[in-house]
């Protein structure tokens, strides 16, 4: 079976085109999955059982998996056993997939985290030291608000990314998908004083790099984003995706078209997109029922 999931990940890497954590993901939920139906190192017999899969079985999986994990979680999981599934028929080791006949399960509704207006000014802009470290982290948390970047894709980008000049950055998104969003001024001015400290760098080096001039990794952004927010005073729940979902949702309210957004956001599906509406209107809910005097929660 080791040999079939080597041969999988290189299909996912290049064919599919998908990022190493989505790779990981896939193979990690499939690795699972051959466990789970008694799969050991006899390829000859792990084909057998994987034949002999039907969805009573795929079921059993998903009630187990649901103990421990999200719907999302679990909908992920079925579609890499789907996708390793259609790998295989493709490769005639197999001729049928049991997966496509199971549901994904309903996922739950959920509204993302964000931060209001006020708590962003206060984040970006209030009074800190300016060590080089602290530059660089206020240019990142200004670029992933202005771009609406996820962290991924920030900590993935070059110093020629940054179009200073064209007020632009070069994002490679999800599926190495590229798009070029807008940068606002303030991060502009902040990523050119970033870059100005640093010093001269060539245009295919890391943007964004930790002490030993290599890239910056996603958990660093995080840990530090949570250091500044304690030292804000605010909550500590916030990451740097609340930032993202900060972007699209100010956006929105202020009148920005979603088809916009969605460009913006590098969102495959509108659907997707289309969340951001259920938080404004929740936000336009709660406003109204604060203020208005004959709103049904001030009695």
């Amino acid at each position: 079976m080791q040999n079939w999931l080597c041969d999988f990940s290189i299909y996912l890497s290049l064919e599919r085109n998908l990022s190493p954590h989505t790779c990981r993901a896939y193979l990690r939920d499939v690795g699972a999955f051959c466990l789970f139906i008694g799969c050991d190192e006899n390829e000859e017999q792990d084909m057998h059982l994987l034949s002999g899969v039907d969805k009573l079985c795929l079921r059993r999986w998903m009630v187990e998996q649901l103990k421990g994990c999200k719907k999302v979680t679990v909908a992920r999981k079925l579609a890499s056993v789907r996708a390793f599934y259609r790998y295989l028929i493709r490769e005639g080791a197999l001729q049928n997939n049991p997966a496509q006949q199971v549901a994904i399960p309903r996922q739950e509704s959920y509204l993302p985290a964000t931060l209001d207006v006020d708590d962003v000014y206060h984040l970006l802009d209030r009074s800190i030291e300016v060590t080089p470290h602290q530059i660089r982290d206020r240019a990142i948390f200004e670029l992933i608000y202005s771009s609406g970047l996820r962290v991924s894709e920030l900590v993935g980008l070059n110093v020629a990314d940054f179009r200073e000049s064209d007020q632009v950055v070069r994002v490679l998104g999800k599926g190495g998908k590229a798009r070029i969003v807008p940068v606002g001024m303030k991060a502009l001015q902040r990523v050119a004083a970033y870059l100005q400290q640093r010093g001269r760098c060539d245009g295919d080096k890391p943007l964004f790099v930790n002490r030993s001039l290599t890239r910056l990794s996603a958990r660093t952004v995080q840990r530090n984003l949570k250091k500044q927010l304690i030292k804000a005073g605010l909550p500590t729940a916030v990451t740097p995706h609340s930032l993202r979902h900060s972007f699209a949702t100010h956006l929105l309210g202020s009148g920005a078209d979603l088809r916009a957004i969605q460009e913006m956001l590098g969102h495959e599906s509108l659907s997707t997109t289309q969340k951001y509406t259920k938080v404004s209107v929740e936000q336009m809910t709660a406003e109204y029922d604060k203020a208005h005097p004959r709103s049904s929660k001030k009695g």
